[in-house]
């Protein structure tokens, strides 16, 4: 796995997050910036490790080996080998069969206990949840850059962070957004401006998605497969899609019409 990369401003986006699944697409929040971990088969593959953090190796190709660590926030239902990972220092999260990926090396569950983290205003938290909102970040030389996505739930395990993703770039990532409210980085918008958080999505499924098949035609006509994973309960149009070729998770929303 390589350390991810800046995400620059607006109009400079770079799309390697979804055409190589041996990039990392990493937005660094002021005084953030993260990193991302994978695992391998081991003789613990039978433990519940929903909740525990991990540490292991990740080898690709002629790339040296890496070594990353993490909490695992959950396992997928419609595939139990699938797990959703939040790494240290890394603002994605990540879909990775940690007992079946061979770039995965040498999978430890850790004693570390993920720290108890309770949401304090739970009238704000429920506010946000499911709203449009602009998001702010620190840009090149100290400018303010301004990213429009959508809240799409409070994370698992981690209760004090969001799932959050973005039009400009349709990944699953997580913040403490409630912090970022309070501090001026986090607006939500007007109820009539809300817009879809993809910038294209995946067509011909309508309902019964989770569990589906699906193929997605890029920019330069080429296709990629992947499965609809999730269901988001405050936007249920909108789903989780885990491509095959890729260990990012995508948001789209599947049933809007163009």
């Amino acid at each position: 796995m390589k350390t991810p990369h800046k995400k620059t401003a607006a109009g400079q986006q770079t799309r390697e997050a979804v055409d190589h699944h041996t990039r990392s697409a990493n937005m660094r929040k002021k005084k953030n910036s993260q990193k991302k971990q994978r695992c391998r088969p081991s003789s613990q593959a039978s433990r519940n490790i929903v909740g525990c953090r991990i540490s292991h190796g990740w080898k690709e190709g002629d790339e040296p080996i890496t070594q990353w660590k993490g909490t695992v926030l959950d396992q997928v239902p419609i595939n139990p080998s699938l797990y959703l990972v939040k790494y240290d220092g890394i603002d994605c999260v990540y879909g990775l069969e940690l007992h079946r990926d061979e770039r995965i090396l040498k999978l430890k569950i850790l004693p570390d206990k993920v720290p108890f983290s309770r949401v304090r205003d739970v009238r704000l938290a429920n506010t946000i949840i499911g709203k449009a909102v602009e998001h702010m970040f620190e840009g090149e030389h100290g400018s303010k850059d301004e990213w429009r996505g959508m809240v799409l739930a409070q994370a698992p395990i981690m209760k004090a962070w969001f799932y959050i993703t973005y039009e400009k770039d349709p990944v699953l990532y997580m913040y403490q957004l409630l912090d970022d409210y309070k501090e001026g980085d986090l607006r939500i918008m007007p109820e009539s401006s809300e817009s879809p958080p993809a910038e294209r999505e995946p067509e011909g499924v309508i309902d019964g998605l989770i569990g589906k098949h699906v193929e997605y035609t890029k920019e330069d006509g080429s296709k990629r497969t992947g499965k609809v994973i999730h269901q988001v309960k405050a936007k249920p149009s909108v789903y989780f899609i885990k491509f095959d070729d890729d260990f990012h998770i995508y948001v789209y929303d599947l049933v809007k019409k163009s």
